[in-house]
Formats: C-alpha cells, structure tokens, sequence
C-alpha cells in the first residue's frame, strides 16, 4: 500500500519512489494520473486500473500475481490507498491467503487537515462521505449530533452546499468548523467559522472550485451529556404518552426547559 501525493508532487517520499520503481505490477485508480506522477521516474511495472467499479473483479487477478511471486503496489488517485479508496478487498484477500501485506506511509488529507484546524487533534473520528440521498445523511448525522470528539469529513464541491446546510440544521448553526480547499496545491486555503457562517460564505469569499475537507467540533461535553439523558427519556415516555406531555414530563425531569427540550428532540 503506497500513499502518493494529495497534490504537491513533492510530497511523495523517497521510499515510496523506491518501492514504484522495483515493483512489478502497480494497480491504481487512473492510470493516465498515476503515469503523470511516475513520469520523473524510470519505472518498468506494468500499470493496471483498480477502482470502486472493478475491484471485485480484478482482485483474483492481483492475487493471483501475488501467489506466483510477483510484487505489486496499490496506489490511489491521492493519498493513502483504502482512506474513502479502494482496497480493503485486495488487503482482505491477501491476508486470507498469508500474502505479507505492508505499507509505504503517504500523506493523507484527513490527517493533513486536522492538523491545521486548529480544533481539538487528541480524540476525532473520521466519516469520510456522507450519503448522497438526503434521508441517508440526515439519519447518518442524527447519530452523529452529540458526539464529543472532532468529525472530519469529505466532500466534493458539488455536494458541499448541500452538506453544509444538513450539519449546521442538525449540529447547530453555532457549531466551530474549518473547511481546508486544495490541500497541498497552489490555491489552499483554509475557512475558520460556525457552520452558519461557512454555509453563508459559499460562493462569496469561499470559492466553489476543487476539494475539501470539512473539519467540524465535537459537541460540548456537559451539555451533550444533558442532552442525551433528556432525548433518550423523551424517547421512552413518547410511547406512553403524547409528544407534547412526553415533552413536559422530560423537562420536568431534567429541569430543562420546554424550547430545550423540544428543540433536543426536533419537535
């Protein structure tokens, strides 16, 4: 597994140009892209494509070479090959049969963004994309509204309109995020702000052109710790009583108060 350049082609390492350089198969997302980052080299693998679309298919065919003792690299587009890329089948695989599987570490645009975001780096968790389909996302972000820890996220510049408004709806508008663009290229820029005011930004002074990654806080730990405990008693007096007693009898609990409460449950 060989990590390549998100897009300063500087950043590939020497190991990495070592090991593409000696091997004899390299599978890779786009082989007209991978040629381009192997044209300063002198490389005599053969180049076969591995994407989304194909990967169940030609992964007998990689371990086959595999197994008859030829060495093969896995290359994506950018960054770190598995990372919102293919090749957990072609790693799966190889381990079923024994096949020494290593890496050749690279760099990665979660990591890469994280560590500029200036939001808490000790505990995150990484969700790559989010669902295409709106109800998809709503439910995925739904789980992911009190989570303490920093969420880092993927997405194309179309669709990020659209998940911007979904994460400031369900998170709150007041919810710290960074948007990094171009990580590594000659146009990186970085957006500091609430979720509200990045979504407000878009296409004003932040460009709608290239890729980014979202980097959004965790929830404050008190409160999302009140939260919790009032929606999960919500959710069970709700199956006994009304909605609007459940809300009630939840903020008498929790000495919360009604617009609190009905707000926490999206009443």
């Amino acid at each position: 597994m060989v990590g390549t350049p998100i897009g300063n082609l500087g950043d590939l390492s020497s190991r990495a140009r070592e090991v593409l350089m000696a091997v004899e198969l390299i599978a890779c997302e786009d082989t007209r892209r991978t040629r381009g980052l192997l044209s300063s080299m002198t490389v005599s693998a053969s180049l076969t494509a591995y994407h989304e679309h194909n990967e169940v298919k030609v992964t007998p065919k990689l371990i086959r070479c595999l197994e008859q003792g030829k060495s093969v690299a896995l290359v994506c587009d950018a960054g770190t090959p598995l990372i919102s890329d293919p090749g957990l089948e072609l790693v799966r695989s190889a381990l079923a049969r024994q096949i020494p599987v290593r890496t050749v570490p690279g760099p990665n645009a979660a990591i890469a963004a994280l560590s500029i975001s200036g939001l808490p780096t000790n505990r995150f968790i990484f969700e790559g994309f989010l669902p295409r389909q709106q109800g998809p996302r709503q439910s995925l972000l739904e789980t992911l509204r009190l989570e303490l820890r920093t969420m880092v996220f993927y997405e194309s510049v179309h669709r990020l309109q659209a998940t911007l408004e979904a994460l400031a709806r369900v998170f709150g508008g007041s919810r710290p995020a960074v948007l990094v663009r171009e990580l590594t290229k000659i146009h990186e820029c970085l957006y500091r702000g609430s979720l509200a005011d990045l979504y407000g930004r878009l296409d004003k002074s932040i460009p709608l052109k290239g890729e980014f990654v979202v980097v959004v806080a965790g929830a404050d730990q008190k409160y999302s710790a009140e939260e919790a405990d009032a929606e999960k008693i919500f959710r069970i007096l709700v199956q006994q009583v009304s909605a609007s007693t459940a809300v009630e009898l939840t903020a008498s609990i929790t000495g919360l108060s009604r617009n609190e409460v009905y707000r926490i449950t999206r009443l």
